[in-house]
């Protein structure tokens, strides 16, 4: 039988009185309206206050609405960290198009692949990368409209495409009237993550977990009117870890920054009083190794938040003797970046700091917006003991896991499978409910926190005509955390190849961040079936 309706479920109905689809676009809105003539966004010379930054966005989703773009649409950008991409993450959605932020580093290929897949029907490209971005589209038998951001800041080409961006957003309307999406299920961003193949996966966003992983990273790392961000974590990474969101929610400041530049970040972070940042651990370590006449102690401390590859405890406490409160953050393209935080312990204070920095170098435990994690069988589903010891999958739920892949049910089905987001990382729960990550399942390399494809890379170097077997793990690098290692056998008689001619065909047949760096010679461990053990390789690295 039925159970009869609870007298909470009669006459008490969703309406527009009590119910609101949330999206991140309400955070510029109100920001506006509370903040209006403060400074939202900087990048050199130029300032923008909210009421600025606001009507700038509105100009933008005017202007694409009068190209054609609707709900739906899918809009790529290419740029690094400057004004326009902060933009067009709100002035994309505020028409219901799909934003696709692309990473700066891929190849022409690539980035053809990605403009295809994802429909692109508009691209709007830095003229700094007018080489990639021109041989790219040269490939595409459907090419999008190209907007061309000619930043004098930087190191621009030659324009690309029809009309520049600013002359674009001029012809909009700054009191154009856009709205919130009817259903917050609806699509928000993709971005494209490399994965255990070597093809992108396209990870579609919604606008209810932007606006939830938004609110964590705010709530997390202690943001607030009064914070000052500085870019240095790229924003077309998991749309900035959401921090795009996060830092408007509270009417903060952004500051934008081309490249991560040590001799540019310290002086900015004195100039502007920068009050936090992100970044892989690579960000970290550059800081921390930065030349004796650049680096410097920060004071008052500045909070940054690191993750993507799980940074050595020697990277956290170099960056604490530097002034640096450090966060560690764990998350993935599918969580809308950050879902775990290793959070602070009052009685950590009292710890010497070595003891203290192997501890904050743990993944912690979930964010106050993700529902859940665990580390359990990936067979069984059945938890994993809490010993710190007994090895599993890590495993996610919650309101900020991603919608799906695009175009991928099948991959989807698989991420999903039990009702758990498996993240492919083996780790194990401590006994104060923490995990720690212990290595990759899928042999996935995390280089300056890109995900790079061994399988990727493998299949190049099977196409040298001297290579025989290859087979490609990540080794420990001090700068980058991780740099793919190839191994190879060479075709039988023939004249050997070097390391430097091995790794330079790699960089002309892919991205350059991907290739190898180093290589080393000689016959490959097999399993009696002829599997080449991985394993064994890298214990050798």
């Amino acid at each position: 039988m039925p159970n009869d309706p609870s007298p909470y479920d009669l006459n008490l109905d969703k309406g527009p009185a009590n119910y609101t689809p949330l999206s991140p676009l309400s955070f510029l809105k109100r920001s506006a309206f509370v903040y209006p003539t403060k400074t939202a966004v900087i990048h050199g010379n130029r300032r923008y206050s909210y009421e600025e930054f606001y009507d700038r966005c509105r100009r933008l989703a005017s202007s694409l609405n009068m190209r054609g773009v609707k709900q739906g649409d899918t809009v790529a950008i290419l740029a690094p960290n400057v004004p326009e991409l902060l933009e067009a993450h709100y002035g994309v959605p505020m028409l219901g198009a799909v934003l696709n932020a692309i990473n700066i580093r891929l190849d022409a290929p690539t980035v053809a692949f990605i403009l295809e897949h994802g429909n692109a029907k508009v691209l709007i490209a830095d003229t700094q990368f007018q080489e990639v971005i021109t041989a790219a589209i040269a490939t595409m038998d459907n090419p999008p409209f190209v907007i061309d951001i000619d930043d004098v800041q930087g190191q621009g080409g030659a324009c690309i495409g029809n009309v520049e961006y600013e002359a674009f957003i001029a012809a909009g309307d700054k009191d154009y009237a856009w709205s919130l999406p009817d259903d917050e299920w609806q699509s928000i961003s993709l971005n494209y993550t490399s994965g255990t193949t070597g093809n992108p996966k396209g990870v579609v966003y919604d606008h209810r977990g932007a606006y939830l992983n938004a609110i964590g990273n705010a709530m997390t790392f202690g943001l607030n009117p009064k914070s000052v961000y500085l870019w240095t974590l790229p924003m077309f990474h998991c749309n900035g870890w959401t921090f795009t969101w996060g830092v408007t929610a509270v009417g903060g400041t952004h500051v934008c920054l081309r490249e991560v530049d040590p001799a540019k970040i310290y002086p900015m972070i004195a100039d502007y009083n920068v009050t936090h940042m992100c970044g892989a651990p690579i960000v970290l370590t550059t800081l921390i190794h930065a030349p004796d006449n650049v680096r410097q102690f920060v004071d008052p401390p500045v909070e940054i938040a690191t993750g993507g590859a799980a940074p050595p405890s020697t990277v956290i406490s170099g960056m604490e003797e530097l002034g640096f409160k450090v966060t560690h953050l764990y998350g993935m393209t599918e969580s809308f970046g950050p879902s775990t935080v290793c959070a602070w312990q009052t009685e950590w204070a009292e710890l010497p700091l070595e003891e203290r920095a192997t501890l904050m170098a743990r993944q912690g435990v979930n964010y106050l917006t993700l529902e859940d994690q665990r580390i359990a069988d990936p067979d069984t589903m059945k938890n994993m003991p809490a010993d710190g010891e007994t090895v599993g999958e890590l495993m996610l739920r919650g309101n900020t896991v991603m919608k799906g892949y695009f175009k991928n049910a099948d991959a989807t089905k698989e991420a999903f499978q039990g009702g758990w987001l498996h993240t492919g990382d083996l780790g194990v729960m401590h006994s104060n409910g923490y995990i720690e990550i212990k290595d990759r399942a899928k042999d996935i390399i995390i280089s300056g926190g890109e995900n790079i494809s061994s399988l990727e890379i493998e299949e190049v170097l099977y196409r040298h005509p001297d290579i025989m077997e290859a087979a490609v793990v990540a080794a420990p690098h001090r700068k980058w955390g991780e740099t793919p290692c190839a191994f190879v056998t060479m075709k039988p008689d023939l004249e050997p190849l070097t390391s430097e001619t091995v790794i330079a065909y790699c960089r002309d047949n892919m991205a350059h961040f991907k290739c190898p760096s180093q290589v080393v010679f000689g016959p490959l461990p097999k399993t009696s079936t002829g599997k080449i053990q991985k394993y064994v390789l890298r214990q050798r690295v």
